[in-house]
Parts: structure tokens; sequence; C-alpha cells
């Protein structure tokens, strides 16, 4: 096998370590107060509906001892 001696065509890659990029990206513009306020209430809804559900999903979760057995006819054995 034999090398090429022709350059690269892509030989600026192999620089790229090398090279710094002048350009800045523009500053980020501060979002106003609404937005903010926005976000802060679109957060509070948020954790509102999951205090909420897990309020009214807390009876069906907890196992009640204090009820009567409800026996169905098959397990009477009739």
């Amino acid at each position: 096998m034999f090398r090429r001696r022709e350059p690269v065509p892509f030989a600026f890659l192999a620089e790229a370590d090398r090279f710094r990029s002048n350009v800045v990206p523009p500053p980020s513009e501060r979002p106003s107060a609404g937005r903010t306020a926005g976000h802060w209430l679109l957060g509070l809804t948020i954790v509102a509906a999951l205090v909420g559900a897990l309020v009214i999903g807390m009876p069906a979760l907890s196992l009640d001892h204090s009820a009567p057995a409800q026996e169905s006819q098959a397990s009477q054995g009739h």
C-alpha cells in the first residue's frame, strides 16, 4: 500500500482544534414580568393538580378494615 501525496481536501478539519471563532452569540433576552408570572402560575397549577389528585385518590388507596366484609353468594356455597 502506498500513501497519496496530494493534499487532503478536508485538511482544515484536522486543524479545527487550533481554530478559535470570534463570533459570539447574541445575548439572551430577559423574560418579561408577564412571562415570568405565567411560568410561576403554570407551575403552581401543576403542583395544585398533583396535590388535588393525591387528596382525592387517598380514600381509594387506603384499606378500610372497619367495614364489614361482604361475601358474595358464590363464596357462601349456595
